[in-house]
């Protein structure tokens, strides 16, 4: 039921976002397969332009694609990988300006954007304070050890935790909680 939900979310937008972990260690296709729906464009982050046009996302032409990096990390005449389109953003704090990405993505007609994953991307969305919402599945599986989902950097006092308003979605047994950060 969340792999349908996530499949309906990417027919709604005009954007899916991960990093290049993300496409690293998953070779996602990041397209609407599960609905009706048109694939919206693909954006990975790679700020630092580590990832090769070997992988899937980069030569299928399922939907259009964009990679993201650091405008100090184009040489000059890049302006592909494999077939999808470089696009250089400033760059803050060791990764890419999270508000001139999502100017530069408006200017593109790109307004209504999935951040996907992983959680390093999540994460550092989070921390720039650039979503509105953020929908977080958890699911009756115990797997120990892992990457983590969403970090941020720690906090002193718990008043200083975030507590946006949540809506609650049971999908299956999945429970979906839904923070949005519009009204926070």
């Amino acid at each position: 039921a969340n792999i349908l939900h996530l499949h309906r979310l990417r027919a709604l937008v005009d954007g899916i976002v991960v990093g290049a972990g993300t496409v690293a260690a998953d070779d996602p296709q990041l397209t609407v397969r599960l609905c009706d729906g048109p694939c919206p464009t693909r954006i990975v982050i790679d700020t630092n332009r580590r990832l090769r046009d070997s992988h899937r996302i980069f030569k299928d032409g399922a939907a259009p694609t964009l990679v993201v990096c650091a405008q100090d990390a184009l040489s000059p005449g890049d302006q592909r990988l494999g077939n999808a389109e470089l696009l250089g953003v400033r760059r803050k704090d060791e990764w890419i300006d999270a508000q001139a990405l999502l100017a530069a993505l408006a200017a593109r007609g790109l307004r209504s954007l999935l951040v996907e994953g992983g959680g390093v991307t999540v994460s550092r969305f989070l921390a720039a304070h650039a979503l509105t919402r953020l929908q977080i599945t958890v699911a009756p599986v115990i797997i120990g050890s892992g990457r983590p989902g969403v970090t941020l950097p720690e906090i002193a006092r718990m008043d200083e935790a975030l507590r946006p308003p949540i809506r609650r979605f049971e999908l299956g047994d999945d429970v979906l909680f839904e923070c949005n950060f519009e009204t926070a």
